[in-house]
């Protein structure tokens, strides 16, 4: 019988290693057996807990997702104006919790398994409609009826970077993703409002 209060202890191993391994891989080749393992735990376990191999890659994109809230929340509570709330938002997505090795190249392929998994999609659509609405509610003072457009190109650059860096799979390149967003947030605020 497991002890009580084990699971969400498992649970938590469990999206730790999936990272890791889909880190270590780089793909979504894993099997469970191979994540579970690297948790320290049996496959049958981990199938008992989440069902599946995707199942397990959406509750660490979850995981993920929770983090980068927080990072934002943080961030967003330090920034005062709209355009240092938005710089906020850019500094939060490529803050070292968010933008290392293993963590983009589950975002990657976040990406493929939304291609073919509603669940996944879904997921992905919360995401991407979030950090738009964060963004449109910062530029909207400052860009009035660009600010959707705006918005839509700074998200689209975020996103650029960490396909960008999970293809040169660099330990580096926050600073560099940092600066080029920052520079377009620039670019727009130099055309000014509509």
């Amino acid at each position: 019988m497991p002890k009580l209060g084990m699971e969400p202890i498992r649970r938590a191993a469990l999206v730790k290693a999936t990272i890791d391994e889909i880190g270590a891989m780089g793909n979504l080749d894993v099997t469970v057996r191979d994540i579970a393992k690297r948790a320290g735990m049996s496959s049958a376990l981990a199938h008992h807990y989440f069902g599946g191999k995707d199942q397990i890659f959406l509750a660490a994109m979850r995981h993920t997702l929770t983090i980068f809230g927080a990072e934002v929340r943080a961030a967003l509570a330090g920034a005062k104006g709209h355009q240092a709330r938005v710089a906020a938002i850019v500094q939060a997505s490529f803050a070292s919790t968010n933008f290392q090795p293993k963590v983009i190249a589950a975002w990657l392929n976040f990406y493929v398994l939304a291609q073919t998994s509603a669940d996944a999609q879904r997921l992905l659509r919360i995401y991407q409609r979030r950090l738009h609405s964060n963004l449109v509610h910062d530029l909207r003072p400052l860009l009035g009826g660009r600010a959707q457009g705006a918005a839509t190109r700074i998200g689209s650059l975020i996103d650029g970077q960490y396909l960008r860096q999970g293809l040169l799979r660099d330990a580096g390149g926050t600073a560099d993703a940092t600066t080029l967003v920052l520079a377009l947030l620039e670019l727009e605020l130099s055309r000014g409002a509509e």
